[in-house]
């Protein structure tokens, strides 16, 4: 049986290293990987995969115009053929409609400036989070939620604000749970947790997206 193949985007820091690594050992054992980076692309790059998958990582969204404009219209196209599209955290923020634009009534946007936000402070933390009904916590950096309607949430922030949503074949997630170990080691309240515990959670919500 064919496994999928994943095209995984790669620029650092913004679409880390890190955050890509966490998702490939999440990821590995069940689907395939091809890496794309800010350069064009050959025109049959897109053929042969399944879903795109865009990491988080540290800046401004709006490093878009300069990492990934040249790969726009070739991802529209993509995922309006009926294939798929993965953004965690910077990723999740580039499928609004500034960036991309893969979403139908709804805007992404920092959950820090929710209005009922647990947090007004964009750094590291350990961030409680209801993922399908259980509490657990994860990674979070400036992560986003979703305002708008027409998805599905698949986990929460502390307040109910969407952290993890599906629409159509387009999935997000504001926090990381594809988070390794050494991610929290320095910072010491964060030491005691093993967020690679998280990685079947990312595995799952892939999963579920893939069969859409």
């Amino acid at each position: 049986m064919r496994r999928a193949t994943i095209a995984l985007f790669i620029h650092q820091p913004k679409c880390s290293v890190q955050s890509a690594n966490g998702i490939m050992r999440a990821l590995g054992q069940h689907y395939n990987f091809k890496i794309f980076t800010r350069h064009e692309l050959e025109k049959d790059f897109f053929d042969d995969v399944d879903l795109v998958a865009v990491p988080g990582g540290v800046g401004e969204a709006d490093s878009y115009d300069y990492l990934m404009r040249v790969h726009q219209q070739a991802i529209r196209n993509y995922i309006a053929s009926g294939k798929h599209y993965l953004g965690i955290c910077m990723g999740a923020y580039w499928a609004d409609t500034d960036y991309f634009g893969l979403l139908n009534n709804v805007r992404v946007q920092q959950y820090i400036r929710h209005p009922s936000s647990c947090t007004r402070r964009p750094h590291a933390k350990e961030m409680p989070v209801t993922w399908q009904g259980v509490r657990t916590s994860m990674y979070f950096y400036d992560g986003c939620t979703y305002y708008g309607s027409g998805f599905e949430t698949v986990a929460t922030y502390p307040n109910g604000a969407p952290m993890a949503i599906i629409q159509d074949r387009v999935g997000l997630i504001g926090c990381h749970p594809e988070a390794q170990s050494h991610w929290y080691q320095d910072y010491s309240w964060m030491r005691k947790l093993d967020p690679e515990l998280k990685h079947s959670y990312l595995l799952d919500f892939v999963d579920n997206l893939m069969n859409r």
